[in-house]
């Protein structure tokens, strides 16, 4: 499709005319070392940090969503629905990695029986993604097929330090770029492509660029008794900020809470390094913190690979590298499966 410039320093008047039509998240500084997606509101700037605390999963499947409320009088039970999913909204300056997670997530929630929260969320969004200008030392996402200089979405968009380059790829991202088009002139490819090619030198020097996962899907039960489990997961504390830094993770729980003549039902994350994680009366699956832990690899690395044409449950943004307090992270587990093989 047609590639669209805007100049750098009219970034704010893009957000304005953006936001007059919609709602836009866009990441922020929220501190020295950290960025999130916030409402965008007029002063805003857009972080120059590589990567969000956490990933932008949480417009689809927030860290706590309400499901039902409900207010019993006497023997009727009423059931009030206060959900908002209906509005329309963009995000933008979504990483390739993150734009990935979105279809990893897709396959889990939009499969039967469809989460239909999540459905109308997806429906109602627009992704606006941007290239990754300087990659960090631990980003790894080109390990599962994903390209950091064309990260995709409804809108992809590349910057070279004096212009905003906007590419639509969508019908939704057509839309926007329509709605905008007064600011918009038409863009070079040529320029684009210098942008790519730089993005794509940092990625090849990067520490982690020559890592790829093995293929275990014809050796599920080889891997699930590997012992290679037992020293990769000695020094796991059970913390579970991978789990919730991290982009594909879909564990949750449900819990009703009395408030007042009301009870809420809501969902919220939960983390399979937990160990009351699928508690029933009988105990748990997973007694111990080795089970716990490679529950959590073999689905990233072989269970969703084989249910899912080959597709990993990582998209190797780094965020569990840098959050791991012991600095035990997917990195090791892949190395370590790797010279097992």
């Amino acid at each position: 499709m047609a590639i669209y410039k805007l100049p750098y320093s009219d970034l704010n008047q893009l957000f304005a005319a953006i936001a007059a039509n919609e709602k836009l998240y866009l990441p922020v500084d929220i501190s020295e070392d950290e960025a999130a997606f916030r409402l965008w509101k007029e002063g805003d700037q857009m972080t120059k940090k590589l990567n969000t605390l956490r990933s932008a999963k949480d417009f689809f499947f927030p860290q706590v969503q309400p499901l039902a409320k409900f207010r019993r009088q006497g023997q009727t039970i009423e059931i009030m629905d206060d959900r908002t999913e209906s509005e329309d909204f963009v995000i933008f300056g979504a990483r390739a990695c993150d734009v990935r997670s979105f279809d990893v997530l897709d396959r889990v929630f939009l499969e039967e029986p469809v989460d239909t929260q999540y459905q109308t969320r997806r429906q109602h969004s627009t992704v606006v993604s941007l290239a990754c200008g300087r990659p960090g030392e631990t980003c790894f996402c080109g390990s599962f097929g994903i390209d950091a200089a064309k990260a995709g979405g409804d809108v992809q968009a590349w910057h070279d330090g004096d212009n905003f380059y906007l590419e639509p790829l969508t019908d939704k991202g057509v839309k926007l770029i329509d709605s905008v088009s007064s600011l918009l002139t038409a863009g070079d490819q040529e320029a684009v492509d210098q942008v790519v090619e730089k993005i794509h030198t940092i990625l090849a020097r990067l520490p982690l660029a020559g890592l790829k996962p093995q293929d275990l899907r014809d050796k599920e039960l080889e891997t699930f008794n590997s012992p290679k489990w037992d020293e990769l997961s000695s020094h796991c504390i059970g913390c579970g900020s991978c789990t919730f830094v991290c982009p594909t993770c879909q564990c949750f729980d449900i819990e009703d809470f009395k408030n007042g003549e009301n009870v809420e039902r809501y969902r919220c994350w939960d983390s399979c390094m937990y160990n009351e994680f699928t508690m029933m009366a009988a105990g748990t699956p997973r007694k111990t913190q080795k089970e716990r832990f490679r529950q959590r690899f073999m689905h990233k690395l072989v269970y969703y690979p084989i249910k899912n044409d080959g597709m990993y449950s990582c998209v190797g943004c780094g965020r569990c590298l840098r959050k791991c307090p012991i600095q035990m992270n997917i990195v090791k587990v892949m190395k370590a499966l790797e010279e097992e093989a």
